[in-house]
């Protein structure tokens, strides 16, 4: 089971999300595994990624200790993945998130040539992750289907928080922020870069997409600004 299966949307609103994970099994091939994670983490690199992390230390997009007053109007969103990687020093879960599919493919490609001896697994849109392997010569092992939301489901948020909350994987970006986000950005106190990388330092192991999120939050506040443009009718 991979903790970014139950990303929500149409099939089409995934053409900017690929993630690929990368994790030894213990017991098996988790010994000497950290110099491989790292060489994984260092070749995505080469792609331009979205995002990448380490399930146990973080991600690119990190929080800060130096909290002062005025720390949300002058932070420094810039995303550090050399700490993501110089930070793996035991067997875990590196990801890399892409939001294009050509170097995700390519990025695939260069796992193949560079046999790491790791499970590596493609998260995304099924025939997109085939069409992937068969382009760079791999045989698919396994595949993993989401069945979608079970049980109460009027108790979950709504459409747009629902797309974003599910890019975290393991629940840690909350909904009621998602809506604050939004509703920040349609005020203009924030930018949609902004918002998503607010959004995306919850997100501890790296699955979080903040390209799809910022995305996600531009067709949804200029959904709202166009109903807001609408004439009023007479009736």
């Amino acid at each position: 089971m991979t903790h970014t299966l139950h990303r929500y949307g149409r099939p089409e609103d995934f053409r900017d999300d690929y993630i690929v994970t990368a994790m030894p099994a213990r017991g098996f091939n988790d010994e000497g595994c950290v110099p491989k994670q790292k060489a994984f983490l260092r070749a995505a690199l080469k792609y331009n990624p979205v995002n990448i992390g380490n399930s146990i230390k973080g991600s690119a997009h990190r929080a800060t200790k130096d909290l002062r007053p005025t720390v949300h109007w002058n932070r420094d969103h810039s995303p550090h993945p050399e700490a993501v990687i110089e930070e793996v020093d035991r067997p875990t879960t590196v990801s890399a998130v892409f939001d294009d599919y050509d170097s995700m493919r390519a990025f695939v490609a260069e796992l193949v040539e560079l046999d790491l001896g790791l499970s590596v697994n493609i998260s995304g849109v099924a025939d997109r992750a085939r069409e992937c392997c068969g382009e760079v010569g791999l045989t698919r092992h396994s595949i993993e289907y989401s069945l979608g939301f079970q049980g109460a489901t009027e108790k979950m948020p709504e459409d747009r928080p629902r797309r974003l909350v599910t890019m975290c994987g393991h629940g840690m970006v909350s909904a009621t922020l998602a809506r604050k986000m939004e509703e920040w950005v349609r005020s203009g106190r924030r930018t949609p870069e902004q918002a998503c990388a607010y959004l995306a330092r919850f997100c501890v192991c790296g699955s979080f997409n903040p390209a799809r999120a910022e995305r996600v939050l531009r067709e949804a506040v200029g959904r709202v600004h166009s109903a807001e443009r609408q004439p009023v009718g007479d009736g």
